[in-house]
């Protein structure tokens, strides 16, 4: 049984430097991160719509079918956690319902970002950027919807990659004067870049290190020397879990049919599940017959 965490954004923060923050896709995933010990997760776009409904992430789910999948996850680990909120699902309306919503959830922390609906993932090509001007607003109106004072607002853009570094710099700034407590400048392509980012703010800054994805992977320890506070692994576990499951299905296909060994036991699966806990209830409340 979960019980949810009481612990803010700001005070994970300050526990780790830089926060280590993998992707949960799934509940299953989240229950994982925590019992490995991480401090935090966050639950990106790209990842749930993959393993919730085979889906790339161009914009294909609305709302509501990210509210599902978020709250699935949410209550399979007691970890703080961050939330991809998207553009906000439409107009700054859409946002005061995204942002309560969300915190009503148990959210302590949402990125939106400045891409035009809809929106697809930042290391693509195709990307439009609204006018800053629609950005601001909505970041403004987050910051005054919010029903905990706590909830960490954190400002994407994706304007790098259409507009240039010092454009993205800019946005960042005026996101920041709307309301945003941190940032994330999404799919700088050089470490040049990277240094650039870290050191133009004082707030927490998220690099997002994404396999196979524009931007150069660093380790923690050199993301955090360069002014990262927060550093997200969007794929990393999807992407080794489908390589396990291709090779799971192959072996089945060439008929090696005892695979003990090849993955957890029966009895280290029980206890990731929580079977005995869940057991233990039964013995304690059924009535016998």
């Amino acid at each position: 049984m979960i019980q949810r965490t009481q612990t803010t954004w700001a005070q994970a923060l300050s526990k780790e430097k830089p926060l280590l923050l993998p992707a949960a896709h799934d509940a299953l995933s989240a229950r994982l991160i925590e019992q490995a010990g991480f401090s935090a997760y966050v639950i990106g776009g790209f990842p749930l719509l993959a393993a919730r409904h085979a889906l790339p992430d161009l914009g294909l789910a609305g709302f509501g079918e990210m509210q599902a999948g978020i709250k699935d996850i949410i209550s399979a680990s007691s970890l703080p956690l961050l939330v991809d909120a998207d553009d906000g699902y439409g107009d700054v309306k859409n946002v005061i319902r995204t942002v309560q919503a969300y915190e009503s959830m148990g959210v302590q922390a949402l990125f939106m970002e400045d891409q035009v609906s809809p929106k697809r993932c930042g290391h693509l090509d195709g990307k439009e950027i609204v006018p800053q001007a629609v950005m601001t607003d909505k970041f403004r109106v987050a910051a005054e919807a919010k029903i905990n004072n706590e909830t960490f607002l954190i400002a994407r853009t994706d304007s790098l990659a259409v507009y240039g570094l010092d454009e993205a710099l800019r946005r960042a700034e005026a996101y920041l004067m709307a309301g945003a407590d941190g940032i994330f400048i999404e799919a700088p392509q050089t470490v040049g870049e990277l240094e650039k980012i870290g050191a133009a703010f004082d707030v927490p800054q998220m690099a997002n290190m994404l396999e196979s994805g524009r931007t150069p992977i660093l380790s923690p320890t050199e993301l955090g020397e360069i002014g990262f506070a927060m550093v997200s692994y969007p794929v990393t576990m999807i992407f080794r879990i489908v390589k396990t499951m291709q090779q799971a299905l192959k072996d089945l296909q060439e008929g090696k049919l005892n695979l003990e060994g090849e993955g957890v036991g029966f009895d280290e699966f029980k206890e990731i599940i929580g079977f005995k806990e869940w057991s233990l209830l039964d013995e304690q409340y059924s009535t016998k017959g």
